[in-house]
């Protein structure tokens, strides 16, 4: 079946899902966008409701689909899984949310897809892993959302206690979507300024001290959105939005997903979040910066903590 490159399929209707469709349908990327759960009232519910603001957004068809709709995607979504609850770490999912994992992916390699699969259910490294395991794809088509989120959020904290633009800041987070990821903070700077040079002129905090709390109010934004709210969703729908838009328009973009890596930082047989160049058929390279010794040891026990977690997957 011949591929349509603007058609994406999501697997999984709950927040996630429908925040990540809500802003897709108003942004003109796809033309189709088809949305796949085992809970057939719940699609129905949500497409008939994304449906009635049509005649407000560029055209576009979204409908309650099958998994024969993975068959002519350039995207599937995953976002299917059960849920973090307060107090819950993500790590603590895993063996569930990697059993929903093995059999979506049962269903999506049944089509004999030709599509990039985006893995967003968490804990997210060690399932895309898994979904890597089960499809019948190159390594560069089977991606996680990683620490695009992170990043983001890592960006927006540094905008604030710099008074800069959010989109003028340049950082990002890599490892694991989780409690070992490492700030690189030798990759971040301000208008092409290193961050540590930035401060220095800025003389508005001690650098150490509040680059410190910045990196770890970044780790625990979700737990304390999951706390104030049961879940998050609009801020990874909105990463999900960025990362489509890479491989629909094909922007050569660099962004943090996850991936599979044979060797590259030194680490091998393992997916986590690293600088990647993201095109129209996923993962295009992975971009090998140089890290600071002490980030180089923090990513290096990032994937460690990632490769014994996916040791108690049973596969």
């Amino acid at each position: 079946m011949k591929r349509n490159d603007r058609k994406v399929a999501v697997v999984g209707a709950g927040s996630v899902g429908a925040s990540y469709i809500y802003a897709l349908l108003q942004t003109g990327l796809a033309s189709e966008i088809a949305l796949i759960d085992l809970d057939a009232q719940r699609v129905e519910g949500e497409v008939m409701d994304l449906s009635h603001g049509l005649p407000f957004i560029p055209p576009v068809s979204v409908k309650a689909g099958t998994y024969a709709d993975c068959a002519d995607a350039h995207l599937v979504v995953v976002t299917a899984g059960a849920k973090q609850i307060p107090g819950q770490s993500r790590t603590e999912l895993i063996q569930k949310n990697a059993d929903i994992i093995k059999s979506i992916c049962g269903q999506i390699q049944d089509q004999n897809p030709t599509a990039v699969a985006l893995m967003v259910t968490n804990p997210v490294d060690t399932l895309t892993q898994v979904a890597l395991r089960r499809l019948s794809l190159p390594r560069t088509k089977v991606i996680g959302s990683g620490a695009v989120l992170d990043s983001a959020r890592f960006k927006y904290l540094l905008s604030r206690h710099c008074g800069i633009d959010a989109r003028n800041v340049h950082a990002y987070i890599l490892g694991e979507h989780g409690d070992s990821e490492v700030p690189a903070w030798s990759m971040t700077h301000i208008a092409g300024i290193p961050i540590r040079k930035y401060c220095e002129t800025c003389h508005a905090c001690d650098y150490a001290t509040h680059h410190r709390e910045i990196a770890e109010q970044v780790r625990n934004s979700a737990y304390h959105i999951i706390d104030y709210k049961g879940s998050t969703y609009y801020g990874i729908g909105l990463s999900l939005l960025r990362i489509t838009a890479a491989i629909l328009r094909n922007e050569r973009s660099v962004l943090t997903v996850s991936t599979y890596l044979k060797g590259e930082y030194d680490l091998k047989d393992i997916c986590l979040s690293v600088p990647c160049i993201v095109g129209a058929e996923g993962v295009e390279r992975i971009v090998e910066a140089r890290l600071e010794a002490e980030e180089q040891e923090q990513l290096e026990r990032s994937a460690h903590v990632l490769r014994q977690v996916f040791e108690q997957v049973s596969l």
